[in-house]
């Protein structure tokens, strides 16, 4: 999975780029791309400043965002607007790019729109964090004295920011938007945790760690000074005031259930977080039934590999065979992330069989913070800078490691670092002929779809050693088609959280601590992770497409390359993207024996 990360602008400002973008399409002298152009880049100058922070949004803008209403008003008649422009324009003579550039874009601004429809401002939160944690992933590196008081400027920032969310989250449990008791449970004492006995303790000190040797001694103590202040009387006292009133008023106030149904506008809500993070126009239904096949199919490999390595139980003991035989954990964090190293390296060799164009940006890894390690995830990915001179990150993470078994570590290094997470979206960043815009924009149906079909292709590479291994890419894989059965299980069809963790259990060698960070993953992030899996299934429908139709003549390092060559698309221009390479190639073929 990614980790990802628009300055706050005047209103007036704002108003008059709303207005300019209502009343453009009135000038007759503009060409339908002329039109486009001027709506991309009307609103992408307002999409680059700060949007609203939160768990699925990392510190990399320079300034915190507005969030009072009238600034979340104005962000909604915005977007609107640009909807309503885009709604009057004719693409049927776009060029293949351009189609693409209008199609992404489009996706985008649907999805802001409904950010702000569906007010989930108010909700700043999912099972792995909020605002909080965000703006606390401090990771730059300062080079000039302009840097130094922007971080400065930014750390004072907060504490607006603070009172600005915590209001907004006052009038969530008003008008009933709020995340369940299940999720919110011990935030306050994680808001609590940033808070240390000294700046430099804290982990907004790194950026000062990070720049003593890229800043002259004199804007070094600026820096030192500025940010000790503004961490000491901004930054810890807005996060002890989350904190009181997460544990005096948003805890005792959160919702019993956990389905999106008993929530404002529930159901169209749920419906359109899966067409959003499918990129598709499948149902809440279609992605359950094609769960249940998925997971069907998988437990029968599963059942092979069991036979193979001459077990003598139940598909259930062996799992916890698994989950239990100390043969399979490491015994400290270090040999966790030397064996994720191990297995990242192997992988680097491989890639130049299987892809024509690599990203010039390297990766390391790394373990994840410790301050939200226990609700995390197994592993992610934190893109790197190349501009501000970071590398891409691969998070392991090291918290109880009796929960980390070493025989997914391939399956997960594959997907979060190369060829998956990493590799993908360094090489859109790379790309000099991407629009801005979509340049780092990332889909999560094609990213994280992505990312599981590098899981697949790892079979190919020659990447799993061992059957445990290889049982590990499989519950990989049903770990993600059971989510296909247990996200819309929840949110539409009435499961109960001891429901989807039993469906889990059952079927995955996940641990259980696991499983259970998992399934309040699913119930804070309705929709998202049913993405992994609906498109790595297109991905690889494209791929034996492409194969069947071009025989012999295919090549799987073109096929991915052509893959890769538009950055992060929805899956449906993926799709118009294959066919028109299939053509070509046989357009190709057909010339190249003719002559």
């Amino acid at each position: 999975m990614l980790n990802t990360s628009l300055t706050r602008l005047p209103l007036r400002f704002l108003l008059g780029v709303i207005a300019f973008c209502g009343s453009f399409a009135l000038s007759a002298q503009n060409t339908e791309l002329d039109k486009l152009n001027i709506l991309i880049d009307s609103a992408w100058a307002y999409r680059s400043t700060p949007r609203p922070l939160d768990a699925e949004s990392g510190p990399d803008d320079e300034s915190l965002p507005d969030m009072s209403l009238d600034a979340l008003d104005a962000r909604l008649s915005f977007w609107n607007g640009i909807l309503g422009s885009l709604n009057n324009l004719e693409p049927h003579d776009f060029s293949s790019s351009d189609k693409i550039n209008y199609e992404v874009f489009r996706y985008i601004v649907e999805g802001e729109v409904n950010y702000y429809q569906f007010k989930r401002y108010l909700v700043p939160f999912n099972a792995e964090g909020g605002f909080h944690t965000g703006f606390a992933r401090q990771r730059r590196t300062l080079r000039s004295l302009e840097d130094v008081h922007a971080y400065i400027s930014r750390l004072e920032e907060f504490t607006s920011l603070t009172d600005q969310q915590i209001e907004l989250m006052r009038k969530g449990l008003e008008a009933g938007y709020q995340m369940p008791c299940v999720i919110v449970e011990g935030f306050d004492q994680i808001a609590r945790t940033y808070i240390t006995d000294s700046p430099e303790e804290s982990t907004f000190w790194q950026p000062v760690l990070n720049s003593e040797s890229t800043l002259d001694d004199e804007n070094f103590a600026i820096l030192e000074m500025g940010a000790a202040s503004a961490i000491t009387e901004h930054v810890f006292p807005a996060y002890d005031r989350l904190a009181d009133y997460l544990e005096s008023e948003y805890i005792p106030g959160c919702r019993q259930t956990i389905n999106t149904d008993h929530t404002v506008d529930g159901k169209d809500y749920y419906s359109e977080r899966i067409r959003h993070f499918t990129t598709l126009e499948m149902t809440p239904r279609q992605v359950y039934d094609l769960g249940q096949a998925e997971v069907k199919r998988i437990r029968a490999e599963m059942e092979d590999i069991i036979e193979e390595v001459g077990f003598d139980g139940s598909f259930d003991e062996f799992l916890d065979y698994l989950r239990t035989d100390p043969r399979f954990y490491a015994k400290t964090p270090r040999e966790l992330l030397s064996a994720a190293s191990y297995h990242a390296k192997k992988i680097d060799g491989k890639l130049p069989e299987y892809f024509g164009k690599l990203p010039r940006l390297s990766y390391g890894v790394e373990p994840v913070p410790d301050e939200i390690a226990p609700r995390y995830t197994g592993g992610r990915y934190v893109p790197g800078n190349a501009e501000q001179g970071r590398s891409g990150t691969y998070w392991v993470n090291t918290y109880k490691l009796e929960s980390r078994p070493l025989y997914i570590l391939p399956s997960l290094t594959l997907h979060e670092a190369v060829p998956g997470h990493h590799l993908q979206i360094s090489l859109a960043a790379e790309m000099d002929n991407m629009p801005e815009f979509r340049s780092n924009y990332y889909i999560s149906a094609f990213g994280e779809g992505w990312a599981l079909y590098t899981e697949y292709l790892g079979k190919e590479m020659g990447i799993y050693e061992t059957p445990y291994e290889k049982f590990g890419a499989l519950t990989y894989e049903m770990w993600r088609a059971c989510r296909l059965v247990v996200d819309p299980g929840m949110h539409a069809f009435g499961w109960s959280r001891d429901q989807a963790v039993q469906f889990m259990t059952e079927n995955t060698a996940l641990s259980i601590h696991e499983i259970n960070t998992e399934i309040n993953r699913y119930i804070g992030w309705p929709g998202q992770a049913v993405s992994y899996k609906i498109g790595e299934l297109k991905i690889r429908e494209l791929r034996a497409r492409a194969e069947n139709a071009l025989k012999d003549e295919f090549d799987l390092r073109a096929f991915h390359d052509v893959v890769l060559s538009n950055g992060s698309v929805p899956l449906f221009v993926l799709e118009e993207m294959i066919e028109e390479w299939i053509a070509a190639e046989k357009a190709n073929s057909k010339s190249g024996k003719s002559d």
